[in-house]
C-alpha cells in the first residue's frame, strides 16, 4: 500500500535522511522507532510532502506521490497527524473534526468516528483547547480519519500522554485497522505502545533505517539499546 524507495532528504546542505527504504502492506502497522533527532519527524514530513525529498520514490498503491505537493497527496490516500497534535484550540471538538472534510461530498461525520473515540462524542461541543492532551490526540486521529485514508501517519502519538489514555489509543488504532483495514505508520519512543499496535517495527539512527523486526521476533531489549541515551 505504501513503499518508500531510497528516500534522501535534507536541511539545505546537510542530509538527514540517507536512503530510507521500507514497504507497508494493506491492513498493517508499522512502528518507526527512535531516540529524538535520529529522523522520525523528518521521514514523516518527508512521506507528506511537508519537505521535499532530494531522491527516491513515494507510492501509495499504483500512484507515485513523490513530487506531488500535501494535499494531492491526501487526495490519494494519505493522511497525517503530526507531532504536538495541531488541533485548533478555538473550534469545537465537532468542527475540529469537519475541517477534514473540507473536501468531502458530504460535510457530516460518519458515526463510527464518534464510536471509535466516544469521548469526543460527549465533548463535541466544547472548544479544542479545552481538551487534555489525550483527548487533544483522539481528536487529531479522528480528523485525520474522515478523510477516508488508505495510509495514516501518526508522528509520536503517545507524546505528553497518560499511560491509561495511550492503551485507549492503541485499541482504537487496533480497532481502525480491523474495521477500514488501512494502514498505519506510527513513530514512536514509547516501546511497549509500538508491541501493542505493530506487526513489524523499524529503529532509525542518523537518518538511517537500522534494525527491523516483527512484533513476535522483536528482542525488546536491543530496541531499548537503540532507545536508550
Amino acid at each position: 500500500m505504501l513503499r518508500v524507495t531510497d528516500i534522501h532528504t535534507a536541511y539545505g546542505q546537510s542530509e538527514a535522511l540517507h536512503g530510507i527504504s521500507f514497504d507497508a502492506m494493506p491492513n498493517e502497522t508499522i512502528a518507526i522507532m527512535g531516540r529524538n533527532g535520529m529522523g522520525k519527524t523528518t521521514l514523516f514530513k518527508t512521506l507528506m510532502g511537508v519537505l521535499p525529498s532530494k531522491s527516491g520514490r513515494i507510492t501509495i498503491g499504483d500512484n507515485d506521490i513523490t513530487k506531488d505537493e500535501s494535499f494531492r497527496r491526501v487526495a490519494k490516500g494519505l493522511a497525517y497527524v503530526p507531532q504536538g497534535r495541531m488541533i485548533f484550540p478555538t473550534l469545537t471538538v465537532e468542527e475540529n473534526i469537519q475541517t477534514g472534510l473540507e473536501n468531502a461530498k458530504v460535510r457530516s461525520i460518519p458515526d463510527e468516528i464518534y464510536s471509535l473515540f466516544p469521548v469526543l462524542f460527549e465533548m463535541k461541543r466544547r472548544k479544542g483547547g479545552n481538551l487534555s492532551g489525550g483527548q487533544q490526540q483522539q481528536l487529531a486521529i479522528a480528523r485525520a480519519l474522515v478523510t477516508n485514508p488508505k495510509v495514516l501517519l501518526l508522528d509520536e502519538p503517545t507524546e505528553g500522554i497518560q499511560p491509561s489514555i495511550i492503551k485507549d489509543i492503541a485499541r482504537a488504532l487496533n480497532e481502525i485497522r480491523r474495521m477500514k483495514g488501512i494502514t498505519i505508520i506510527v513513530s514512536e519512543q514509547v516501546l511497549s505502545f509500538a508491541m501493542d499496535v505493530a506487526d513489524r517495527l523499524f529503529v532509525i539512527e542518523g537518518g538511517r533505517l537500522v534494525h527491523e523486526t516483527s512484533r513476535a521476533d522483536t528482542d525488546v531489549s536491543r530496541i531499548k539499546q537503540y532507545l536508550s541515551v
